[in-house]
């Protein structure tokens, strides 16, 4: 019988111990099998996992040193990203200006607990799709189901949470914005899967591989959520705004236009100034919403400009200023869900009933299209429309009761966020993590040596308004 060293016997326990609280973590009794690859590699030694060590040609030896350094880091990376945190990056300007296009963030996994990955075998730091490759990043087998396992607490209200995108579980490869289902409405079914050539393959995503985006929480699970003229109502009571709630206006001057110190002190990105009487098209739309052309038929210069409460005052007391109207809600694209016309509008919404783990619906028209997807697409069930009435998996139903919570999700840039009022409820397994901190800030729009680097965001914590 082989003898083993004490410190073999230590670096054994140490492992071993972090290991079996890891299984009771993860709660699957089958993980304790690893504990025999443990005894070996600590003990027994059966397997000779270190034999490349003892290969003499040092060019061999270098090169599988390299490899053994590489699977390990990769490894490491791999299970840092599932079960602890991820770094994120803010892509568009839906949250400014309380998170910032170029924020590079940290978002916890620990925070709501991290998710057993659907697809275990995929690459690490890649989403979906593998670069230069442009192939999967991931093996669709095996494909887990959905299990959370316990973290430090659970989404509340206002937080500001990454989440997969839940219309994001079929794609059309060459047109992924607007999402597939817009694509349905305005081209059909037909035409997209006939058109490859526009539109790419259709593919399905499984829930972790589908896009990363990160938005506010503003409606629970089992709210009634309602918005009048910008102003969210949550069970008929006025919700807190935040604190940088951004809305679009219209700014009408005296013909002077703004310089980039006005535009610095509003906050407004280069991105965002748009000078629209500059363009003819945008003159009957003017009109329209109450602006006065000069009798040879042009305007004043007029802005549209994304401001929040304090750029407002500010905006309404430059010189030069005649005139500031919110943007009205017309012309503001499909609201959720898109299928049925409920009349509602981007700014005029709802009211509407949150899902909510163990709570029932009675099954009629309406509530069949507003909870169709949670039903048929995020719960997996088989949903058909017979002769009037409703089956669900083959059987005649009247009632349904839903298997997980469901979220309503809203940009803090309430003008330019495509959110819960676009494409419907998150439900709890599409939840990634919380952002808790920006470590680096760069904005596009300054030089290197002109503020490029927000210095005064860096390692800044995330905090809920």
């Amino acid at each position: 019988m082989k003898q083993f060293t004490k410190k073999q016997w230590i670096k054994f326990g140490i492992v071993t111990i972090l290991y079996l609280l890891f299984c009771l973590w993860m709660q699957n009794p089958w993980l304790i099998l690893g504990e025999f690859l443990i005894i070996d590699l600590f003990l027994t030694k059966y397997v000779p996992w270190g034999a490349w060590k003892k290969t003499q040609n040092p060019a061999v030896r270098n090169v599988l040193e390299w490899i053994d350094d590489i699977v390990f880091a990769l490894v490491a990376v791999y299970l840092i990203n599932i079960f602890v945190f991820q770094n994120y990056q803010i892509p568009s300007s839906s949250l400014e200006k309380s998170l910032l296009v170029g924020d590079f963030l940290f978002v916890s996994k620990l925070s709501y607990g991290p998710r057993v990955p659907n697809t275990p075998l995929s690459f690490p730091l890649v989403q979906n799709t593998l670069p230069v490759f442009e192939t999967k990043s991931y093996l669709e087998w095996p494909e887990w189901g959905y299990k959370r396992v316990k973290g430090f607490g659970n989404v509340k209200r206002n937080d500001i949470v990454v989440f997969n995108f839940p219309a994001g579980d079929t794609v059309a490869l060459k047109q992924q914005n607007p999402d597939y289902y817009i694509l349905l409405k305005e081209y059909g079914r037909d035409r997209i899967n006939l058109d490859r050539a526009t539109f790419g393959d259709v593919i399905y995503r499984p829930v972790d591989k589908r896009e990363n985006y990160v938005k506010r929480c503003i409606g629970m699970p089992g709210d009634s959520l309602s918005i009048r003229d910008n102003q969210v109502y949550i069970d008929g009571v006025v919700a807190i705004n935040p604190e940088h709630m951004q809305l679009n206006y219209f700014i009408e001057t005296d013909g002077s236009l703004f310089t980039e110190d006005q535009f610095r002190l509003l906050n407004v990105s280069k991105e965002d100034r748009e000078l629209v009487s500059a363009y003819t098209q945008y003159h009957g739309y003017l009109s329209y919403i109450g602006f006065t052309p000069s009798d040879g038929g042009q305007f004043n210069p007029i802005y549209h400009l994304p401001l929040t409460e304090k750029a407002l005052g500010i905006v309404e007391k430059l010189p030069g200023v005649k005139k500031v109207m919110v943007e009205p809600d017309i012309y503001t694209g499909y609201t959720y869900p898109i299928e049925y016309e409920t009349g509602w509008t981007r700014d005029n919404y709802g009211p509407v009933w949150i899902p909510k783990k163990g709570e029932t619906i009675p099954l009629n028209e309406y509530n069949l299209a507003l909870y169709m997807r949670c039903i048929k697409n995020y719960e997996n069930n088989e949903v058909e429309v017979k002769g009037g009435q409703i089956y669900i998996n083959g059987n005649p139903e009247t009632t349904y009761t839903f298997k997980y919570d469901y979220y309503f999700m809203m940009g803090d840039n309430r003008h330019k966020s495509a959110d819960s009022r676009s494409w419907g409820f998150v439900p709890e397994d599409h939840v990634v993590g919380k952002p808790i901190l920006i470590w680096l800030s760069l904005d596009k729009d300054r030089d290197w040596f002109d503020g490029k680097i927000r210095w005064e965001r860096l390692f800044r914590m995330v905090h809920t308004d």
